[in-house]
C-alpha cells in the first residue's frame, strides 16, 4: 500500500506554489476556512485569490468547523475536492454532501477509545475518515494505537502532531493518509525545507 499524504493549514502563495509544482506533491492539500482561532485561518478574500493557484495533481479541501450555510454558499463555487468537516452529525454532513456535492473527510477528534467508535455513526455518509486529536487550532497528539485495528471499507486518514522525523512507515500499518500541518512549520510558518523533506521522505516510504 502507498502511503498518501495531506499539507494542511497553506495560507500563502510561495508555499502553495512549491507544494504543487513539487516533483512528488501530495494528494491532498487543505485550507482553514471557518475557523479563525487557527493561526493558519485564511480569510475568504485572500482564499478565493489563493486558490486560483492550478492544483494539478493535488486535491484541493476545504476544512470546516460545524459551518453556517453563509460560508458553505459563499465557497461552493470554488475549486475544492472535498469538505473536511468537524462536529458535524451526520444528518448535517449528508445534507452538505448532497447539496454541495463534494465528497467528505469527516474529523473525528480522539482521546479515548469511545471516542474512535463514533465512525460508525458516519459509515453511509463520509469518503474518508479522519482521525485527529482534539486540539483543532493546537498541535495535539493522541494515542494512534486506538486506530490499528480498525477494519473500515474507506480510506483512514491520520492527523494529531505528525513531525517529519517521525517513523512514517509505523503509519502505514493504521492509515492510508497523513495528514501533517504543524509538523511543517517553523515559529508557526510553513517551512518550504521541512516541506522538502517530508515530500522526498514520503516519496522514498
Amino acid at each position: 500500500m502507498i502511503l498518501k499524504s495531506k499539507i494542511c493549514g497553506v495560507s500563502d502563495s510561495k508555499v502553495l506554489n512549491f507544494i504543487v509544482n513539487h516533483d512528488h506533491p501530495p494528494q491532498f492539500v487543505g485550507f482553514i476556512v471557518n475557523f479563525p482561532k487557527s493561526k493558519r485561518y485564511i480569510d475568504i478574500k485572500n482564499l478565493k485569490e489563493l486558490i486560483k493557484i492550478d492544483k494539478k495533481k493535488s486535491l484541493y479541501v476545504a476544512v470546516l468547523v460545524n459551518p453556517e450555510k453563509n460560508i458553505l454558499e459563499e465557497i461552493k463555487d470554488l475549486p475544492f475536492d472535498y469538505y473536511q468537516l468537524y462536529d458535524c452529525d451526520p444528518i448535517k454532513i449528508k445534507s452538505i454532501k448532497e447539496k454541495y456535492g463534494k465528497k467528505v473527510i469527516t474529523a473525528i477528534t480522539v482521546k479515548n477509545i469511545e471516542d474512535v467508535k463514533k465512525y460508525k455513526q458516519f459509515l453511509d455518509t463520509t469518503d474518508i475518515y479522519l482521525f485527529d486529536s482534539k486540539g483543532y487550532e493546537n498541535s495535539m497528539s493522541f494515542d494512534h494505537t486506538l486506530i490499528e485495528n480498525l477494519n473500515l471499507n474507506k480510506k483512514i486518514m491520520v492527523a494529531g502532531n505528525i513531525q517529519i522525523n517521525d517513523n512514517l512507515e509505523n503509519l502505514k500499518k493504521i492509515a492510508d493518509i497523513i495528514d501533517i500541518s504543524g509538523g511543517l512549520e517553523t515559529d508557526g510558518l510553513k517551512d518550504i525545507s521541512k516541506i522538502e523533506i517530508f515530500l522526498n521522505k514520503m516519496q522514498n516510504l
